[in-house]
């Protein structure tokens, strides 16, 4: 049995009502709650949410509902911890079936399409060695090289040390220097049910994706944080034909 889970909260600080911000004129949670629900190769599609009117909206798209927790609702919860509860409650409302695959997705991250879903799921399970099939973007002009901090003297710093990429005497301005920089999307992780079992086990920062972590390339895929990504949201929609 393979399963979908969605996440997506009710208050949202960097920009509230995310979730069902309009875009192309749906809600921004019904595309991948779509590309969920028309995947072939999920058998159920979950939200867990404290969301009314996300609830609404699930239960019109044919997605069921879980009720989260109060303690997972505040702005301390972890990401982690939601997928490991819903994924608890999954198993509940299947007694007898084993979850063999669970497709994570994000309310807010509307860059996903079954396609790519079915995609990672074939990938794992043709290779049960990896823990996870993860959908990336290239974003070269955001390689670590290029990241900065501000210094105790209030001047901007390298964030990681130019050393750790190598020799700084080959290093340049060029955006593509360094090589493609692949950063997960949060379109969709596919993992294995033990990674979400051991957390401990997975690499930082999403520690739900495990070790070995297949990429699944696509562009311009992001979770949405801020009003000002809604375009790039649009932009991506259109060209696949919204």
């Amino acid at each position: 049995m393979i399963v979908a889970l969605l996440m997506g909260r009710k208050k949202s600080l960097g920009f509230p009502g995310k979730n069902l911000y309009p875009i192309l004129g749906r809600p921004m949670a019904y595309y991948p709650m779509r590309a969920a629900i028309d995947c072939p190769a999920v058998d159920k599609t979950y939200l867990s949410t404290d969301d009314e009117r996300l609830m609404e909206l699930a239960r019109e798209v044919g997605v069921e509902v879980i009720v989260r927790p109060e303690e997972l609702c505040t702005g301390e919860a972890l990401g982690e911890h939601v997928y490991v509860h819903a994924h608890e409650v999954a198993k509940e409302r299947n007694p007898g079936a084993e979850i063999e695959l669970v497709a994570l997705l994000m309310c807010n991250a509307a860059a996903i399409e079954p396609d790519i879903i079915a995609r990672g799921i074939k990938v794992m399970l043709e290779n049960p060695e990896y823990d996870s099939a993860v959908s990336v973007s290239r974003y070269n002009m955001w390689s670590p090289l290029r990241a900065r901090k501000v210094g105790g003297d209030g001047l901007l710093q390298p964030f990681v040390p130019f050393e750790t990429f190598g020799d700084p005497k080959t290093m340049n301005c060029d955006r593509d220097s360094q090589g493609d920089v692949w950063f997960a999307d949060m379109g969709v992780s596919i993992v294995r049910p033990r990674c979400l079992e051991d957390l401990e086990y997975g690499m930082l920062p999403q520690k739900w994706m495990g070790q070995k972590i297949y990429p699944l390339e696509q562009w311009g895929g992001l979770d949405v944080d801020y009003e000002w990504q809604v375009p790039q949201v649009e932009y991506w929609l259109k060209k696949q034909g919204y």
